[in-house]
């Protein structure tokens, strides 16, 4: 790719209202390693029209779950023909696949308090053995699963 000019080159405001992130989160990012230090151009950063796409990548990865680390590691793997390039995904995939069944055990404990036929929650007894298995080291999904 051609070398840029510092007219086409993005100051960190720029940066920022074309990703939607903020500036506090890309000076963060670049603190990380996960953008690469800009050039600065009397003081300010001045980032190449690629930190666009590159924002966009760690954007959409937190998105769907990793963390700034996990995306740190992403990056340096930086093709899925890396080794730990799949043990990371799957990891997450399992971490993902445990949080939506947690989450279902608690729109399932939900709208059993919506539907309860009970005036007061306290008289029910799917609330109260709920509340005992919890105390008998039960997780949300056994004592509220299906």
């Amino acid at each position: 790719m051609a070398e840029e000019t510092a007219g086409t080159r993005l100051t960190i405001g720029e940066l920022a209202s074309r990703t939607g992130v903020a500036t506090s989160a890309l000076r963060y990012w670049e603190q990380l390693g996960l953008l690469p230090a800009p050039d600065r151009v009397s003081g300010q950063r001045r980032y190449p029209s690629s930190a666009v796409v590159l924002v966009g990548e760690i954007v959409l990865l937190r998105d769907v779950g990793f963390t700034l680390r996990e995306i740190t590691e992403l990056r340096t793997l930086r093709t899925s023909a890396a080794v730990g390039w799949r043990e990371l995904h799957e990891r997450k995939l399992a971490e993902l696949d445990e949080r939506i069944a947690h989450m279902r055990a608690a729109r399932t404990a939900i709208a059993h308090g919506l539907a309860c036929p009970h005036d007061d929650i306290h008289d029910c007894p799917t609330f109260a053995r709920g509340i005992a298995a919890l105390l008998a080291g039960a997780t949300l999904e056994q004592a509220h699963g299906h």
